[in-house]
């Protein structure tokens, strides 16, 4: 059994959500975690998680939204986290691709909830784009344990998040013809790795073009038991347990 450790599920990206959690139970998908990273997403996603046993959620505020997120989202923000199902706190991070001119206002917004997820003892999500160095420096600050969503950079970078206690989420660019991060992947211990799709970005060979969804996930597990010359179902015994040793699912 899988476990998509981060996907996206909305009302605007998938005309019937009930069709898609049943196709990703049908593609032996036990659990997902739904991230919800905007004021909107976050109310959506508790909807979700209140209905479908399998999902479970993380919610935060994306780097994207550091300009008008304020101190009154943040205390929204943990106003939730004592429900239930929900298992952490992300996407939250750096991405510097399209602007570095709000860095302070990303940072701020960054470290501001890093301070809720080490308080409430919740692991992080984290997305890096562009940001590396920042944001190592940045998660060195606090005392949170997590995963750095849609790993793609070298291997010396993955060996300084894992030396911190992160876990690397791998999800559909690992099958990508002219991705390097098979190589990465066939040099690291499968006790550092988790599954993710990203859903609905991100889409695995050979159904790139298609809206990707957590029943491809499999697809993103042959590929690595491929590199890793295992078994998938050991891969998902391993994968899964790594999962399930960072986000609590008995909240």
């Amino acid at each position: 059994m899988f476990i998509d450790t981060h996907c996206h599920l909305s009302k605007e990206d998938y005309d019937d959500i009930d069709k898609v959690i049943i196709e990703d139970k049908e593609a032996d998908v036990d659990k997902i975690v739904v991230s919800g990273c905007s004021r909107e997403a976050i109310d959506e996603v508790m909807s979700f998680k209140d209905k479908y046993d399998m999902v479970y959620v993380t919610i935060g505020y994306h780097p994207e939204y550091a300009d008008s997120v304020r101190k009154e989202d943040l205390d929204y923000l943990k106003s939730l986290l004592a429900k239930k199902k929900i298992v952490g706190i992300g996407e939250i991070g750096l991405d510097y691709h399209y602007t570095k001119e709000n860095k302070d206002k990303q940072i701020w917004l960054f470290e501001e909830q890093l301070k809720i997820a080490e308080n409430f003892n919740l692991p992080v999500v984290i997305h890096s784009r562009d940001a590396t160095q920042d944001t190592i420096n940045t998660l060195k600050k606090y005392k949170v344990k997590g995963i750095i969503h849609c790993f793609s950079g070298s291997l010396e970078t993955a060996n300084i998040y894992i030396s911190m206690g992160f876990l690397l989420g791998i999800g559909g660019v690992v099958t990508f013809k002219n991705s390097k991060l098979k190589d990465v992947v066939k040099e690291l211990s499968l006790e550092s790795i988790v599954l993710e799709t990203d859903s609905p970005y991100l889409t695995p060979v050979p159904f790139r073009g298609k809206i990707n969804s957590s029943k491809y996930l499999e697809f993103i597990a042959n590929f690595i038991a491929d590199i890793k010359n295992i078994s998938v179902d050991e891969l998902a015994e391993i994968t899964s347990r790594n999962a399930s040793s960072l986000f609590d699912f008995n909240r």
